[in-house]
């Protein structure tokens, strides 16, 4: 059995989560005082690469081998919110600086950076870099 721990170092889970919960913040607030605008192309972008991930993910399932079931969890639920909350700011038009429009645009980055950082996870558990206990 392979180890994701990497001999108590942190785990790629761990980082995969700490990053896209900064990266979530870091995203609202820029999105709250106006420096970044979200524009309906690059919500269909984010929507067409989870809608695509949800599709490799569905028929690889079973080349998808890795020490935990963790990453391919997180991989999922990055997915999932990627498509939701594209979906919610693609129907819904917020102001620049409205609260509840940053709130889900952190969402949606937070999910974005989630599945890409759990992709790299779950590569890393496929490639078995870390050594047997």
């Amino acid at each position: 059995m392979y180890n994701c721990n990497c001999r108590g170092k942190y785990s790629c889970v761990d980082f995969a989560v700490a990053a896209s919960i900064i990266i979530g913040i870091i995203a609202g607030i820029l999105r709250f005082i106006g420096t970044i605008t979200v524009t309906p192309a690059f919500l269909w972008v984010l929507f067409g690469i989870a809608v695509v991930y949800l599709a490799v993910v569905y028929f690889k399932q079973d080349a998808i081998c890795c020490c935990e079931r963790t990453p391919i969890t997180l991989l999922l639920i990055g997915i999932l919110g990627t498509i939701l909350t594209s979906v919610i700011l693609l129907g819904i038009t917020f102001a620049a600086t409205s609260v509840l429009g940053a709130i889900i645009t952190g969402a949606l980055l937070s999910f974005f950076t989630l599945t890409i950082a759990s992709t790299a996870c779950v590569i890393l558990c496929g490639r078995r870099l870390c050594d047997e206990d």
